[in-house]
């Protein structure tokens, strides 16, 4: 993962528009990035949680589990998905691709 600041960082708008030549869609690009890293990050938290699954529905019988316990707090502590979307869009590794371009290539 990128290495993200964990305070609050001013940024310059004119360096999120240089990648797309349009900030707004700079805005969108990472907006849809951070959606996509947020889906990753929660299907990787369920499938470790799945383990410790219990088919018990009675409260007494549930108990604490350390190894859990230590996995949601892992997940808890990394940066959110719209810090790290960012970092990603500004280091340029994220592809971007309109759909006029699309519709150029595809047109018969």
């Amino acid at each position: 993962m990128a290495v993200v600041p964990s305070s609050i960082v001013t940024r310059n708008m004119a360096d999120f528009a240089k990648q797309t030549g349009n900030m707004y869609m700079s805005v969108s690009v990472i907006s849809k990035r951070a959606n996509q890293i947020s889906v990753k990050l929660k299907e990787e938290l369920n499938s470790k949680l799945a383990e410790f699954a219990t088919t018990v529905d009675n409260l007494e019988e549930v108990f604490e589990n350390r190894e859990q316990i230590e996995i949601s707090k892992y997940y808890e502590r990394l940066p959110k998905p719209t810090s790290l979307a960012i970092e990603e869009f500004l280091e340029g590794k994220v592809y971007v691709r309109t759909p006029d371009e699309e519709t150029d290539e595809i047109a018969l």
